[in-house]
């Protein structure tokens, strides 16, 4: 039967698939499709969604471009990219912006827009998401401006008679709150009716794993995270338990008793088709002496290959009839590079050559890979999981691994320059947050370790600014109160300097380490090191649940950096994130007397000289450091 559908073409936005998600959580059947599609494509089609991309419109390289898709009579909506090709394609001028925008910003409607049918209940002034270093620097015919921020005046544009609108901003995000209302307005102009709804999802995706695994059984990677969990119930209710394996590897990057906590949690959910293999040192010596997180990030997904061929091997399985199957979701997609216009923002260890070659070979299952995980939580609870296993902090298959910042130690040339560059930008930034004794004793620094960030759809791997405040005795350093001006320090950071994409906030340094005595060291993922950072992980973890805030934060990370005063010992990040979909995100703030219990606790290890917290929105930083 035909359904009626919006098309979301994808110009390689990290948030493509996100809108797509959106009207489909509104009740309106979506589909992704390239922006060179046919027009065949949009055969039942009620309306289209131009999406974000890396590219700039003007440049010789850029996503090719059916432009007889403009020729459809029907309602197009353009956002970020989509919003400035809009504009392009009708004879408007796009450019760099005088200042780029990342992060939260307001739109001012103008009085064209209070009266457009796309803002109809929207605020006149409301926040939204920006992430675009290009803007519309002159209106395309026909068009009209309906709303702009401080510093994009052309931010929101309409051509009525054409049923043409655009937006710089993000309106599929979480952070811009009015996005659904504007989705749902332009659903009302697209003249959709509700079609879609989560049994419809479900059944879907139960179909599609009995058609893709035929006659054949699945074994699938369990890591106990919330994705390979849900994924391991679809298999089962679709396929019976007879014809699904689960495979938990312990690869050494687990958290602290997780393998054992994992085993316990499943056998009493009634999961009794699974086996538990502890791979720890096949997976150490595969990644020894690696500096390079993709190269880290690729040996681990092949290693999981490896350990895969020799656990079917000793089981005895028939390779003929087994596939494989992973907990893929489509941020794991995106954000490798993997649909045609998108850039490879990291390696996912479910993406690599070998897995690749699979999934080339019809392979590979991955019943998640069209969801997001917020998607994949609600599947869980409605499959009838528990709140103990779906509302779990994601842990990805490369676990702590990824989280040990590697290095040989070396500084070179280029990275010395740079560094004095981003000092140079830091200390320029205005920073008047905060109270005036706060800002009195503040002091600034960048620390010597690039981490990974993504901005306008392009990663970045550049130094986190430190803000330090007023030392209050045996290393603990002040925390400034309000997380709203933390938040708003940090975003003028990133926003300003070209060398900076995160900032962190010194909270410990123990007494007799001098800052002089702080220096990139020479530290791989060892045993060692992997086993410090489960320590310092695990008080923050146990912490949370004790203090309730387990549960109101999606994920936190534990950064073990090679940045001390020995090789032995280690500096550490705090990386509390809140997010509904992984593409955004914000960072958690913890009440004064958690933090307090936590670095209190933290700075009683004796190989920890100093601890930090990640006050960085995603974007400009992405979850993790590596």
């Amino acid at each position: 039967m035909s359904r009626s559908k919006i098309v979301v073409l994808d110009f390689g936005s990290q948030y493509a698939h996100l809108i797509a998600k959106r009207f489909r959580a509104l009740g309106y059947y979506s589909e992704i499709a390239l922006p060179s599609t046919d027009l065949s494509v949009f055969e039942n089609a009620k309306g289209i969604v131009f999406s974000g991309g890396p590219a700039s419109v003007y440049e010789d390289k850029v996503p090719e471009f059916n432009k007889e898709i403009l020729n459809l009579d029907l309602p197009i909506l353009g956002l970020c990219y989509g919003h400035q090709l809009m504009s392009y394609s009708y004879g408007g001028t796009v450019g760099k912006a005088e200042v780029g925008e990342f992060g939260f910003a307001t739109l001012n409607m103008t009085d064209a827009g209070k009266a457009s049918p796309l803002f109809k209940g929207v605020s006149a002034s409301t926040q939204v998401w920006m992430s675009h270093q290009d803007a519309v620097l002159s209106l395309g015919q026909g068009f009209e401006v309906i709303g702009s921020t401080k510093d994009c005046p052309y931010a929101a544009l309409q051509n009525l008679s054409k049923k043409r609108f655009s937006l710089q901003c993000h309106c599929e995000v979480k952070d811009t709150p009015e996005g659904n209302k504007i989705f749902q307005n332009f659903a009302d102009i697209c003249g959709m009716e509700v079609n879609w709804d989560e049994d419809t999802v479900l059944n879907h995706i139960l179909e599609t794993i009995k058609a893709d695994a035929k006659d054949k059984n699945v074994l699938l990677f369990l890591s106990g995270g919330v994705d390979s969990t849900v994924a391991f119930a679809l298999l089962n209710k679709a396929l019976g338990q007879e014809r699904v394996l689960g495979l938990h590897i312990d690869n050494g990057f687990m958290r602290k008793n997780e393998s054992k906590n994992v085993e316990i949690a499943y056998k009493e959910k009634g999961f009794n088709n699974f086996i538990v293999e502890d791979a720890s040192e096949s997976f150490l010596k595969a990644i020894a002496g690696l500096t390079d997180p993709q190269k880290k990030r690729m040996a681990v997904g092949e290693n999981f290959i490896t350990v895969r061929d020799a656990v079917v091997k000793a089981q005895n399985l028939d390779e003929t009839q087994w596939m494989l199957a992973q907990g893929t979701l489509y941020p794991d997609i995106i954000e490798s590079g993997g649909t045609k216009n998108s850039h490879t923002i990291k390696t996912h260890h479910n993406r690599v050559d070998g897995i690749q070659k699979l999934i080339a070979q019809g392979l590979i299952i991955e019943p998640l890979k069209d969801l997001y995980k917020d998607e994949v939580r609600a599947m869980g609870k409605k499959l009838g999981l528990a709140d103990e296993l779906v509302m779990r902090h994601p842990f990805p298959g490369p676990g702590l691994s990824i989280n040990v910042l590697c290095s040989d130690g070396k500084f070179t040339e280029k990275d010395e320059e740079e560094l004095k560059l981003a000092q140079k930008e830091l200390n320029e930034v205005v920073i008047d947050q905060f109270c005036e004794n706060c800002t009195k004793d503040l002091k600034r620094s960048v620390l010597p370790v690039r981490s990974v960030g993504v901005q306008g759809d392009f990663r970045t791997y550049r130094f986190p600014a430190c803000l330090t405040f007023k030392e209050e005795g045996n290393g603990f350093y002040h925390i400034p109160g309000k997380r709203e001006k933390v938040e708003a320090a940090s975003s003028n950071i990133t926003n300003e300097a070209t060398y900076l994409n995160r900032t962190v906030i010194k909270l410990y340094q123990k007494p007799s380490v001098k800052d002089s005595h702080m220096k990139l060291q020479e530290g791989y993922c060892d045993r060692r090191r992997l086993d410090q950072l489960r320590e310092v992980d695990n008080i923050v973890l146990t912490e949370l649940h004790k203090s309730g805030l387990y549960n109101s934060i999606f994920q936190h990370l534990t950064i073990d950096l090679p940045y001390a005063s020995t090789a032995e010992n280690a500096s550490f990040v705090l990386r509390p994130v809140c997010s509904e979909d992984v593409m955004t995100a914000r960072f958690a703030w913890f009440q004064k007397k958690v933090f307090e219990s936590i670095i209190k606790q933290i700075a009683a290890l004796p190989f920890v000289d100093a601890l930090y917290f990640d006050a960085t929105n995603k974007p400009p930083a992405t979850f993790g450091w590596e």
